[in-house]
């Protein structure tokens, strides 16, 4: 399975960056080879439509899962219509924290 989780740096120290789509960085873990990739989001900084193409870096990634903070409404049915499940991290937590929790069941399905 590959998790995306928005992040506000490159690493899994990092602080989850709560706004999807103007999320800094895509950290992707793939749970089965348990590697980690930062993608810069190069729409962060964007005039508008971040979420459907942040979105679409997701789905182009192959994530399945995605954690973060807020979901905008055009991003949420991009995400919805590619099967991605949604899940709200904790306000302040860490990409580490964050997947620790999502594995422990411990975290709110938001789609």
């Amino acid at each position: 399975m590959k998790l995306c989780i928005t992040a506000k740096g490159e690493s899994p120290d990092a602080q989850v960056e709560e706004r999807f789509g103007r999320a800094p960085f895509f950290i992707f873990h793939d749970t089965e080879q348990d590697t980690y990739t930062a993608e810069a989001n190069t729409f962060a900084d964007a005039a508008g439509g971040v979420g459907p193409r942040s979105a679409q870096v997701l789905i182009d990634h192959g994530a399945t899962v995605l954690v973060t903070g807020q979901l905008g409404g055009n991003a949420r049915r991009v995400l919805e219509g590619a099967g991605i499940e949604v899940y709200q991290a904790a306000a302040g937590s860490t990409v580490r924290e964050a997947m620790a929790a999502y594995r422990e069941n411990k975290l709110n399905r938001i789609l």
